[in-house]
């Protein structure tokens, strides 16, 4: 009971700990993000990594197996036990909520990418113009190279597996320019749960307790490179989904493969006539005419991929994780993932595609 009564206080603790870190950034970033987090994540991924199934995906399948046991066990003794039903509780969840933060999550807390990268952080509408035909352009002429024809989608001739190992050229030819990029030690695999991930609305996540990045491997293939990057961005130490969107599209178009490099450009260029739509109607309908028909038909693909799992579970966990990235420094929420359009549009600006 001593334990309990320590694990459950230390829970306390935890969370008026969690209300001071955030005005230390720099801190966190020398000591956690550039320091600790690196050893621990690397030593994850050279365990984990050979392992060809998410073993993070067995972890929460056990985990949720014993809880559902647990409760079971407890449904006749709660009321005249309900004290150190209540503590056995906090006890677990201070438990996990400390590994969680340990293990991966203060990196919510980090110094931000565009502060690393001295990239600004406000753009006009003038600017993003500009972006997005520079955008279009390179998209079209990519997906012209490997097509012959501007008519037809881009299909993808690589395994699932196979653009698990070609996304490390991507970061490696990254890392040249940006060392704080390297990634060294393969731990990329395909989710167990994809359906349920599906019904979600999710693409992938990163087990922060095994550092796995999980991909769900159910969608559009022309996507899947973009996807994994990303996820892999964020077994890099970077949590913001903004900026892993970001590094993600670095990685993606910095790959030697024109597939990987269609992926990054493609999706990328999805998010900034999105923008416009949200912006300005004419505008974006202007745009549109200009990108190749066999672009958007690869835009048609997902769409009618994510539509037939659209029911109100996605629009529930989407609601849930929209909260859930507030509470964790990003308040912009779920539409955190759009905003990397900042970071793209600002390093773009003295640079060609």
């Amino acid at each position: 009971m001593k334990t309990k009564y320590f694990l459950s206080s230390f829970l306390l603790i935890q969370i008026v700990l969690l209300q001071i870190i955030p005005f230390y950034p720099e801190q966190i970033e020398d000591w956690y993000s550039n320091g600790f987090y690196p050893i621990v994540s690397l030593f994850s991924r050279t365990i984990l990594g050979g392992i060809p199934f998410s073993v993070g995906d067995c972890l929460y399948f056990i985990l949720i197996l014993f809880i559902i046991k647990w409760f079971w066990d407890k449904r006749k003794k709660w009321k005249s036990n309900w004290k150190d039903t209540v503590f056995s509780i906090l006890s677990f969840v201070s438990v996990f909520y400390f590994l969680f933060h340990v293990l991966w999550a203060l990196n919510y807390f980090r110094e931000p990418l565009f502060e690393k990268m001295e990239i600004q952080k406000d753009y006009s509408d003038a600017d993003l113009l500009a972006f997005t035909k520079k955008i279009i352009t390179k998209t079209n002429s990519v997906q012209n190279q490997l097509t012959k024809n501007n008519s037809l989608k881009v299909v993808f001739p690589y395994s699932q597996e196979q653009v698990f190992e070609m996304s490390l050229n991507g970061y490696k030819n990254l890392a040249a320019e940006h060392p704080y990029f390297s990634f060294y030690k393969l731990s990329t695999k395909k989710s167990l749960l994809s359906l349920p991930l599906t019904y979600m609305g999710f693409g992938g996540y990163l087990n922060p307790f095994t550092n796995e990045a999980q991909v769900n491997d159910l969608g559009p293939m022309y996507s899947f490179p973009m996807t994994t990057n990303h996820e892999m961005a964020h077994q890099m130490g970077y949590a913001s989904e903004s900026e892993c969107n970001f590094i993600g599209f670095l990685a993606s178009v910095k790959n030697d493969d024109l597939y990987i490099q269609y992926s990054g450009y493609s999706m990328a260029l999805r998010y900034c006539l999105n923008n416009w739509q949200a912006r300005d109607k004419a505008v974006f309908k202007q745009l549109l005419k200009t990108v190749n028909p066999g672009i958007l038909k690869n835009y048609k693909e997902s769409e009618l991929f994510w539509k037939q799992y659209d029911t109100i579970i996605d629009k529930g966990f989407h609601a849930f994780y929209d909260q859930f990235l507030k509470v964790n420094q990003q308040k912009d929420g779920m539409e955190g993932y759009s905003k990397f359009v900042n970071l793209m549009v600002n390093y773009y600006k003295e640079k060609e595609l």
